[in-house]
């Protein structure tokens, strides 16, 4: 089936501001992070939109949006009740069908010329099922992200089929639970802020409720969960993700963005100017 909705999460309460930041994009525009986005998506496909805010941001993005305001539909996340949380209250939006799901404070860089959403999706489509985008990541790194342990099943692709799924393991419990043969030692598969998902994700976020109502809710223990149940695979994408909430993140995230566009040789011309100034 193709996939044509997308829903991205924006609610986090210490992030609500990182989609709405200002970059230029690789033609020179300048756009929000949320904009830059959304257009990749639209390019790969994606008719529909659902973006979880907090409440009394609707506006705001509603701006950040530009042209594809019109097919922009927002739910305000009334509590912060955890990222597994923020992705339930898309069910009505999704329905039945898979969709694309993205993480508003991250942005994407393909290494060539298929932008790194419409790679995910190809991959989905003709695999039939629930793919989650990774990127190898060093074991410093682990703490900050969601990571996969299974075998590659993709002959000469980098796909996976997932076996395990922890939310920011340590090092140690990586190195017992989430080996990958033929991984370089000391990376691990870690996730790329991009998913393509079933509905039935919905069922498992709210069993994982039930269990625990007044616990925050996670999205790993659901995937872990799907994992176990079906075909769950996971594709290292051509290209590098940008955490714009890091350190210096919307920085490497321009610089990402600039040096794969129109304007490289101008920017990379700036950069050798800046150090040599520096250096004087």
């Amino acid at each position: 089936m193709p996939i044509r909705k997308a829903l991205v999460t924006a609610a986090n309460p210490r992030q609500r501001t990182l989609p709405l930041q200002t970059l230029i994009d690789q033609q020179g525009e300048t756009k929000s992070a949320l904009r830059i986005i959304l257009d990749e998506a639209a390019g790969a496909g994606i008719e529909e939109f659902c973006v979880v805010v907090c409440p009394g941001d609707e506006t705001a993005y509603a701006e950040a949006c530009g042209p594809l305001r019109s097919r922009v539909r927002f739910v305000p996340q009334a509590n912060a009740r955890g990222y597994g949380h923020a992705v339930l209250l898309g069910r009505e939006f999704v329905g039945d069908q898979p969709f694309l799901h993205l993480v508003g404070d991250h942005l994407h860089v393909a290494h060539g010329t298929t932008s790194c959403a419409r790679q995910l999706i190809d991959v989905a489509v003709a695999e039939n099922a629930s793919v989650s985008a990774v990127q190898p990541t060093r074991e410093s790194q682990l703490t900050s992200y969601g990571a996969v342990g299974g075998r590659l099943v993709g002959g000469d692709r980098p796909v996976y089929q997932i076996d395990t799924v922890l939310e920011k393991p340590t090092p140690t419990v990586a190195e017992q639970q989430l080996i990958v043969p033929g991984l370089r030692a000391g990376f691990y598969l870690c996730f790329f802020g991009m998913h393509v998902l079933g509905p039935e994700l919905f069922a498992l976020l709210d069993a994982q409720q039930a269990a625990a109502p007044d616990r925050p809710l996670g999205l790993s223990p659901a995937l872990h969960t799907l994992a176990s149940r079906q075909r769950y695979l996971a594709f290292s994408i051509g290209g590098r993700r940008y955490d714009i909430g890091a350190p210096y993140g919307l920085l490497h995230a321009q610089l990402a963005l600039s040096l794969s566009g129109r304007d490289r040789d101008k920017v990379l011309t700036q950069l050798v100017e800046l150090l040599a100034v520096r250096n004087e």
